[in-house]
Formats: C-alpha cells, structure tokens, sequence
C-alpha cells in the first residue's frame, strides 16, 4: 500500500464535524465528561482526511479532530465528477458500497459516507452503506474504498500494457 504525505498547509481545507460523543467516566467524586468528536477535512478537490479528537471541551476536541485529520489526508483519483469504478470500503462491521453516476445525479449517500464524498469533491455518485450505522466505522469504511481506487493509467502501468491496449 502506497503512502505519501501531503501537504495540508498548502491546501484550503474545509471541515466538517461528522459526530460529537459525550464519554462519560464514574470516578470518586462523580461523573467526568469529555467528549469526543470526529472530523472530515477535504479541499473538494480530490484531498479528504478524517480524525477524532477528544477533550474536556467541544471546541478543543472538535480542533484536535482537524489537526488529527490533516495528519490523515489522502487523494480520491476522479473521472470528471464520479469516480473511477465500484469500490466497495470494510472497516469493522461497516461496509460501504460506492458506485459511480452519471453526471447530474449528485450525492445519494447517507450522512457519515455523504460528508467524506463531498468533501472530497465528488460530485455525482451512489453509496449505501451495509452492515453498521456506527459513523465512525462508516466513514472509515469509506476511506478505505476510497483509498482502493485506481485510475485506468495505474491499472496499465500494473498490468505492463498501454491505456488504449485496456480500451481495446
């Protein structure tokens, strides 16, 4: 699996706060709360991160979930306004089925998968996710198809053949 870094400093990221959690912890002298929060971070052109931060406040945890998610970015190759082929993303229990559209179709996905996609600037595409409707597993699940995409060029260049050799 190829890892490059990027470099988020030199891109205009927008965020999103996919989930806040109030945790809860019982301790002598009663309960503490901290929350956690999970964060999508994309610049609607191809970059797209996610994070948690957690903390004693929401505004602290929701900026640890930005830092985190920049830290995480990773580039979604697209085909005009979809994206390449069918993918489909596991991550835990969640699994999340991503299906290119033709173009007007716009964004069918459900939330958690909704904010990931169009943060990641793409603009006609299908998604249904299966299995768990715990956020944080589907937008790791979506990542993770996301991360799985390859454009006709890398399918050549692994296969040792030309793009018009694949086209036929």
């Amino acid at each position: 699996m190829r890892r490059q870094l990027i470099d988020a400093s030199k891109l205009d990221l927008k965020e999103t706060v996919v989930n806040i959690g109030r945790v809860t912890k019982v301790v002598k002298g009663g309960r503490t709360f901290r929350f956690s929060a999970l964060v999508v971070v994309g610049d609607e052109n191809g970059y797209v991160g996610i994070g948690t931060g957690k903390a004693m406040e929401i505004p602290d945890a929701i900026r640890k979930g930005i830092q985190d998610a920049k830290k995480n970015l990773i580039y979604v190759p697209r085909v005009g306004t979809t994206i390449p082929h069918p993918i489909e993303g596991h991550f835990g229990a969640g699994r999340v089925l991503i299906m290119p559209a033709a173009e007007g179709t716009g964004v069918i996905a459900g939330g958690p998968v909704r904010a990931v996609l169009e943060l990641a600037g793409v603009k006609d595409v299908r998604a249904k996710s299966l299995g768990t409707n715990n956020s944080r597993n589907m937008v790791n699940a979506t990542i993770e198809g996301l991360r799985q995409l390859k454009t006709i060029e890398e399918v050549a260049r692994l296969r040792g053949k030309s793009v018009e050799e694949l086209l036929g």
